[in-house]
């Protein structure tokens, strides 16, 4: 249950980071030729090693950045029309799986260790 929420988070940390650049860069960009709200992928890369090797207090601190990115993909998929609404609902259920899978993820660590 631990891998499969650690491998769940690692892979919808990368997916949100790939989405957030494709967005802004080629997609679906708030300009042509792309906007500089491609800099918004950066905050992801802070958690992605302690992510990766399994940090609990990366867990846990990351949990409440993705929020952020769960608020702005909900906002955009309810305001923005077309391909950019769509990939803001994409970036809302990622980031509700990422939250989800460190939320189980510290939940597990936790009792493990009191065990």
């Amino acid at each position: 249950m631990k891998n499969t929420l650690h491998y769940t988070a690692i892979t919808s940390l990368i997916a949100l980071i790939m989405l957030c650049l494709l967005w802004e860069a080629w997609l679906a960009p708030v300009r042509p030729g792309g906007s500089l709200l491609v800099i918004k992928a950066l905050p992801l890369l802070l958690p992605l090693f302690g992510i990766l090797r399994g940090k609990l207090y990366t867990y846990q601190w990351s949990s409440m950045l993705i929020l952020l990115y769960l608020s702005e993909g909900a906002v955009r998929a309810w305001s923005d029309h077309g391909l950019s609404a769509a990939l803001g609902l994409i970036e809302a259920l990622l980031s509700v799986i990422f939250y989800f899978s460190v939320i189980f993820y510290v939940r597990v660590s936790a009792r493990q260790q009191a065990a």
